[in-house]
């Protein structure tokens, strides 16, 4: 049998709140660091420790950032992080550093740009930001391009959230779209993942975690033809998940949870519950 009072590692600790941390609900890291702060009890530990699971809690979330003199906010992701938690903005051409605790921005440098993708990349994000415009109310998308070897990889990624803890719920939605092609052109395969998360908590705890794959065909002509093919590409396939979650919520509604209860009890009959209050009275009554 375990010995339950034997003292946790400093090491474990770090692993439990990191764990923690990583699984915070969108809309309620703070909410968790601060559990996970009181049962470490240690914040030099636990800032040292779990510093990893800060950043990557962010960029997993698709985090917005507001940059300095931009009116977009940019998108803390992956795939614009150049290391020493420095990212990159690719629609202002800088990098930033980011604190991960506190969600800001600072020490804006220029970036170096790679010249083979931006005109690609450029077009790309000029649909992609009226799309974002058009479909969602508080979206925030980043568009990432490279290019290596002849290839050209674009990437973006989309983000948008509303958090309403006075109401008991938080939820997000992301998704991430990625080619690769010949500077030639031709026709390549665009992946696609759509998540989204939602959190209701007002007198229970319920989560809601949705993703879909997805795989297109892509035509690649000109920069500005393939950005409208690639968006009509996204476009339908967003379209098309957000609708199916929407039926499946009715269904859910409608037939699903109503095969989780009885519809009457074993006795077969049903309970008159009038009749049970004035039974428990009468019982009080003559016990009184």
């Amino acid at each position: 049998m375990a010995d339950f009072d034997e003292p946790i590692s400093d090491q474990e600790k770090v692993r439990i709140a990191s764990d923690f941390i990583l699984h915070a609900p969108p809309g309620e890291f703070n909410e968790v660091f601060n559990d996970v702060r009181l049962l470490v009890n240690n914040d030099t530990l636990l800032k040292e420790g779990a510093s990893g699971a800060f950043a990557q809690y962010n960029k997993d979330q698709f985090t917005p950032c507001r940059i300095e003199g931009s009116e977009k906010q940019v998108l803390v992701t992956e795939h614009g992080d150049v290391g020493g938690s420095r990212f990159i903005d690719p629609r202002t051409k800088q990098t930033f550093k980011y604190d991960h605790l506190r969600k800001e921005a600072s020490d804006l440098q220029p970036a170096s740009i790679d010249e083979t993708a931006e005109p690609w990349r450029a077009a790309l994000e000029s649909q992609f930001t009226a799309y974002t415009a058009d479909h969602y109310k508080y979206g925030v998308c980043s568009v990432y391009g490279s290019s290596s070897a002849g290839q050209i990889t674009l990437t973006t990624c989309i983000e948008s959230h509303q958090f309403s803890p006075k109401n008991f719920w938080n939820g997000r939605w992301r998704s991430q779209w990625s080619v690769t092609f010949p500077e030639s052109g031709g026709s390549c395969e665009l992946t696609g993942v759509l998540k989204v998360q939602v959190h209701y908590y007002e007198d229970g705890n319920v989560q809601l975690v949705s993703q879909k794959e997805i795989k297109e065909s892509l035509s690649v002509t000109t920069e500005s033809q393939t950005a409208k093919n690639f968006v009509k590409i996204v476009s339908d396939a967003e379209n098309e998940y957000q609708c199916a979650i929407s039926e499946n919520y009715q269904s859910m509604s409608s037939v699903t949870f109503k095969a989780l209860r009885r519809q009457l009890p074993v006795t077969k009959t049903k309970i008159d519950w009038n009749k049970i209050l004035g039974y428990k009275i009468g019982n009080e009554l003559k016990n009184a």
